[in-house]
């Protein structure tokens, strides 16, 4: 397994643990259920510890697939990019999930209003990280860059 192989099997993950939290945490809230919200911070922090591993993959899959024809290093930067800000509100994300978790299990009058933040927080998190999964995507997959696609169309109509 070279490092892009490794990456590619990392990077979905940071992607799949807020989604799967989110949906836990909402389940806890409306069920009243701290033992449902601790679950869905558990996750959080794991969703955390997942970017770690993402983010200390990707310079070596950068490495291998910049030796690949048709790759651009454009798509590579933007990547890049969205990947370093998505990593810190990741990060964020555990931080204030262990932060609530404590709270939940000292039974703090916080607990009620951390989950709430928690989940607001949560859907920021998973906005960026569509972002950062799309421009991932978009470094092989010409099929879902949007510019493609209207170049495409547009050619086919000038026949």
């Amino acid at each position: 397994m070279n490092d892009a192989h490794f990456h590619l099997v990392v990077n979905h993950l940071p992607l799949i643990f807020p989604l799967v939290g989110a949906i836990v945490l909402v389940t806890g809230i409306l069920s009243r259920s701290e033992p449902i919200k601790r679950t869905g911070y558990f996750v959080f922090i794991l969703g955390s510890i997942a970017t770690i591993l993402a983010m200390s993959s990707g310079e070596g899959a950068e490495e291998v697939v910049e030796e690949i024809k048709g790759v651009s290093q454009n798509f590579i930067h933007e990547h890049e990019e969205k990947a370093e800000l998505f990593a810190l509100l990741s990060y964020g994300l555990g931080l204030i999930s262990l932060l609530s978790l404590w709270f939940s299990w000292k039974q703090k009058r916080l607990s009620k209003p951390a989950s709430l933040i928690v989940l607001a927080f949560s859907f920021v998190v998973l906005f960026f990280g569509k972002q950062t999964g799309t421009s991932g995507g978009e470094i092989r997959h010409t099929e879902i860059r949007e510019n493609e696609v209207i170049s495409r169309n547009s050619n086919e109509h000038n026949e």
